[in-house]
């Protein structure tokens, strides 16, 4: 495997633009393991090696999540997960998987219940954020441990 280009240094610009909106993203979420177990899910639906090596580590850094890690693809099937994080894993996917289906009315109220409008501004932006991260690790051939 060769990762394809070092974005990071053929654009800094493109890599700081990005660094802001992840430094905004990740300073809205109190609830770290939240944060983690979206950025984890995302980069299982998109393929992304690297960004799922790099957040399943970060959310065991938080404490022992390793069943969450294993079972997370198939959250709907298990009760380890909170009502909450099953809320923001069913709009993670739907906003992800955007071209599919949409978000439908029944689901932002559902998201509704469990996060404030404020609050739903920064999930969508942190579903945008990891999205484009899986979509520039995989595009420049990025893997655990690249760099």
């Amino acid at each position: 495997m060769n990762v394809r280009m070092n974005y990071r240094t053929v654009s800094p610009g493109a890599f700081k633009a990005m660094m802001g909106l992840e430094r905004y993203v990740s300073g809205q979420f109190e609830d770290e393991v939240l944060y983690e177990l979206l950025k984890i899910r995302v980069s299982q639906i998109n393929g992304c090696a690297f960004c799922l090596d790099m957040h399943a580590k970060d959310l065991m850094k938080l404490g022992d999540y390793g069943d969450h890690i294993l079972l997370l693809s198939v959250w709907r099937e298990v009760p380890l997960f909170t009502d909450q994080q099953r809320v923001m894993l069913e709009l993670a996917e739907a906003i992800t998987l955007i071209s599919e289906q949409g978000v439908s009315m029944e689901l932002y109220d559902k998201v509704r219940e469990y996060f404030s409008e404020n609050e739903i501004v920064d999930l969508i932006m942190a579903i945008n954020s990891i999205n484009s991260w899986n979509r520039i690790a995989i595009t420049t051939g990025m893997y655990p441990g690249c760099f």
